[in-house]
């Protein structure tokens, strides 16, 4: 089913459980505009409240996922670019989302787009992906979390010469420094995605948001209060737990594994 509510600037899908988010400006290379931004962060708030939507597939039409703020907008409306950007904005409505978010990177992700890259769970790319953090470029910094994302993923030093520079990272090059997940050709990119989204939801329903929600909060503590929240968070969660289930399932994930040799 396709839901056209949010306007032609953005195509939500859903089947199986999985809705596929389609960035829909494609003669702007996607860029953000302010419906677009927008519509993300209010299509993203509807499918959290969505209990049929388990995962997020997020794309972009045409050759690009996504240019970055629209410009050409930003110069004609206020004096200054901080006077233009919603207070709601699309990244902090992606990180609501409590279920997997897959970013199906079909061609350039810039500056604003490369922060929506960095607001998904895992990164899958297309031979035609490339990013680039243009923001020191245009004389602006980054307000949706790319300047401490990016250094915690890649390292500081390789993120430094990303962002002080603003070169183009290539899809090949950023798998190899670990940034994303894998590198697909253009037309097996969305059933590469829809396969792993179909494989996240085999796991037990209840343990997917919940063990995304541990890793994301551990991830922003040092590593010995993110221990001890694994430890709260598993003890919560593990004595409640009947040994005869665990038994039950685990000859499904031997099977699994037979399955994948």
């Amino acid at each position: 089913m396709t839901d056209t509510a949010q306007g032609s600037v953005l195509l939500v899908e859903k089947s199986g459980g999985i809705a596929t988010v389609t960035l829909n400006r494609p003669t702007a290379m996607n860029a953000l505009s302010r419906e677009l931004r927008t519509a993300i962060a209010e299509t993203f708030d509807k499918l959290e409240a969505d209990p049929e939507v388990r995962a997020v597939i997020l794309t972009g039409a045409g050759k690009a996922f996504c240019a970055g703020l629209d410009l050409k907008e930003l110069g004609s409306g206020a004096s200054t670019v901080g006077g233009t950007i919603d207070d709601k904005d699309p990244v902090t409505s992606i990180g609501h989302f409590s279920g997997p978010v897959i970013g199906a990177i079909n061609g350039v992700a810039i500056t604003g787009g490369f922060e929506l890259a960095l607001a998904c769970d895992v990164l899958i790319c297309s031979t035609n992906a490339r990013f680039a953090d243009t923001h020191a470029r245009v004389g602006i910094l980054p307000g949706w979390g790319l300047s401490q994302k990016l250094s915690r993923v890649l390292g500081i030093y390789r993120a430094k010469e990303l962002s002080l520079t603003g070169n183009f990272l290539s899809a090949e090059q950023a798998e190899a420094w670990g940034m994303i997940n894998r590198v697909v050709a253009p037309e097996d990119l969305l059933p590469t995605c829809r396969k792993l989204a179909e494989d996240m939801l085999s796991l037990v329903p209840e343990l997917l948001p919940a063990y995304k929600k541990l890793i994301n909060d551990g991830f922003a503590e040092n590593f010995g209060d993110a221990l001890r929240t694994e430890r709260r968070f598993s003890g919560e969660r593990n004595k409640n737990v009947d040994s005869s289930a665990v038994e039950a399932r685990r000859e499904a994930v031997r099977q699994r594994g037979q399955q994948q040799k």
